[in-house]
């Protein structure tokens, strides 16, 4: 019988690290950018949605590429000292993120293809996903902005626990995913 002698994974790879932080600029800028259109009627309004609807569409798709990458290439084991409970709320989280990350940009594609508003993306007009009415068009609406919220208060809640791992626990799980190129904890494993 020959040893399996391949390292254990202790980081996630170059291109899912990529995706991460090109996606948690895309999505902190597009929260901020929703916060700014819901509370304006001034004409910098315009140039919000502008941003906001291709943005929206950008991170759909580096949502569905973030999620053939992870499929494809897994993730490091969390550290064997992790509580269960723990390591339940960062799988279930990573679930709900993903969740977000697609539903929220469909929810709102929706949203304006029931308001009967055009979906440009790149100079390219994307069909309708839904019939336009304006009863689902609000239903829709107040679906996108409670999303928001919960999607806003679930990454407040990844910061702190991205800190608590990097200055309490020092476990490796914030280097996994860090810019930088720091020690990882010897105590992972599967």
């Amino acid at each position: 019988m020959i040893a399996n002698t391949s390292p254990i994974k202790h980081r996630f790879t170059p291109l899912q690290r990529a995706l991460h932080w090109l996606m948690a600029i895309c999505i902190i800028a597009m929260l901020f950018i929703g916060v700014g259109m819901v509370s304006t009627i001034k004409p910098q309004y315009l140039t919000l949605v502008s941003i906001h609807k291709p943005l929206g569409i950008t991170i759909l798709v580096l949502a569905l590429i973030r999620l053939i990458v992870r499929w494809r290439d897994g993730a490091p084991p969390l550290p064997i000292g992790m509580p269960e409970p723990m390591k339940l709320a960062a799988r279930l989280s990573h679930v709900v993120f993903y969740l977000l990350m697609i539903a929220m940009p469909l929810i709102g594609w929706a949203m304006l293809s029931a308001a009967d508003y055009p979906v440009i993306v790149a100079g390219l007009h994307l069909p309708a996903i839904v019939p336009p009415n304006p009863g689902l068009h609000s239903v829709l609406w107040k679906t996108h902005q409670f999303l928001a919220f919960t999607f806003f208060a679930l990454i407040l809640i990844h910061l702190a626990a991205a800190l608590f791992h990097k200055l309490v626990r020092r476990d490796g799980v914030y280097e996994a995913m860090g810019p930088s190129g720091g020690s990882v904890a010897a105590s992972r494993a599967d």
